[in-house]
């Protein structure tokens, strides 16, 4: 059933998967087979990691060849009404991409979709390098399902430095500190904070920080799992400052994409923008801003200690005539080597613990120390909860974010709990 729900989103996103671009392998002859791997990495920074990844696989295993089926859509989602087709179909990409938590990976893992990976960590001393917090949130009744290829953090703020500067401002750490910023930026005319919700999911990443920031990590924790009522003080009143966070918003968010939302903060007429740190990989590949002068950045108010982890993954699919293709690029996308290739193409880091810091810059490295010792949550619309919930809880997004009806938008969210169990 819940693969069902994703299958109510357009049918466009099946024409997409007709684009699908093959990449050459290395080895012009001796094929060893065909993998496919399915993602909805189409932007500029993340074309370039994924391409480097299949670079690295078909040199270690020439003759490879390597079929990209990349569909559009932020947060994936298109990609996953269309991998939801083929699966039902029984026709099963080589490997697909996911996000970490009990959210759609677990869907699969309980259609009996997917194949247990421990024998493969085993082998290649995974269970060492990865840190047990993450292994938890890709373990099901003691069996591992995916392999992380990259570490995002989902409660960042981004700010224009220069604007920053010319009207005397610092990153907010506290809600009162952004209001007072966001109306000294507003008398100035500058948009205070660039938001989009082209994709009906960057609204909710924005709500899922403010959350977190007014209930905390413990309660939040809760609510994610099922132990708390959506319909409780801590809620509302996070929804209260939401709902007065967009009177300082673009009016014109709905026809944004995120992207279009970093550029204004970049080109100046915007000061601040709430997203995920694959932003970071659009600053830097696609404007080409360096870290600390073309963009700035801090956790989002009332964060600080904690890491709201945004984390792609990919698995073994239990439908696949042939495995082997599969595991082998598994290897290489765990690997070191390829994860500091990847990594630092697409504005992400690696979660191995092993990593080598020197890859990587400023920004990243200041978030690798975050990873490293905060406490790590997971982010509402990325992976954290089944998408029967996520799906209900972006339908209530969209109407809150023009009514501002608190009471309506709390009430759908304890509708859709309870429709959709969390725990």
């Amino acid at each position: 059933m819940i693969r069902n729900r994703w299958l109510a989103v357009s049918a466009a996103a099946l024409v997409t998967l007709s684009m699908t671009a093959t990449v050459p392998a290395l080895a012009a002859s001796g094929a060893q087979g065909n993998l496919q791997i399915f993602s909805w990495w189409t932007g500029v920074a993340s074309s370039k990691a994924l391409r480097s990844l299949i670079n690295v696989y078909t040199a270690e295993y020439p003759g490879m060849k390597v079929t990209n089926e990349a569909v559009a859509g932020g947060a994936g989602s298109n990609a996953k009404a269309v991998l939801a087709s083929r699966m039902e179909a029984g026709n099963p990409p080589g490997t697909f991409q996911v996000h970490a938590g009990g959210g759609s990976l677990l869907s699969w893992v309980q259609a009996g979709d997917m194949t247990p990976l421990n024998s493969l960590y085993q082998s290649q001393g995974w269970y060492k390098v990865f840190p047990k917090s993450l292994l938890n949130l890709l373990t099901f009744n003691g069996k591992i399902y995916a392999v992380p290829v990259d570490m995002q953090r989902g409660n960042v703020l981004w700010y224009n430095p220069s604007i920053f500067k010319k009207y005397h401002l610092t990153a907010p750490k506290t809600f009162s500190q952004f209001f007072h910023d966001a109306s000294v930026l507003k008398s100035h005319g500058i948009t205070p904070l660039a938001l989009a919700n082209h994709g009906n999911w960057e609204a909710t990443l924005l709500f899922s920080d403010v959350l977190l920031g007014t209930v905390g990590p413990q309660k939040y924790d809760q609510l994610l799992t099922g132990k708390m009522s959506w319909n409780t003080p801590g809620v509302k009143q996070a929804a209260t400052t939401f709902a007065k966070m967009m009177s300082f918003t673009n009016k014109d968010f709905s026809a944004l994409h995120w992207q279009q939302a970093d550029q204004l903060v970049a080109q100046g007429k915007a000061a601040m923008n709430v997203m995920g740190d694959w932003a970071q990989g659009y600053f830097t590949t696609d404007l080409h801003l360096k870290p600390g002068s073309g963009f700035g950045w801090a956790p989002t108010p009332m964060t600080q200690g904690v890491f709201g982890v945004v984390s792609d993954v990919f698995g073994l699919p239990s439908k696949l005539k042939d495995s082997t293709p599969t595991m082998n690029f598994l290897k290489v996308l765990g690997s070191k080597k390829a994860q500091d290739i990847f990594n630092p193409l697409k504005g992400t880091f690696s979660p191995r613990l092993d990593s080598n810091p020197a890859k990587y810059d400023a920004y990243s490295r200041a978030a690798m120390k975050s990873y490293k010792k905060d406490k790590l949550v997971l982010v509402i619309g990325q992976g954290a909860v089944n998408p029967g919930f996520t799906n209900s809880f972006n339908n209530a997004m969209e109407i809150f974010v023009t009514d501002h009806n608190v009471n309506s938008f709390v009430s759908a969210l304890e509708t859709a709990a309870q429709t959709n169990p969390l725990s």
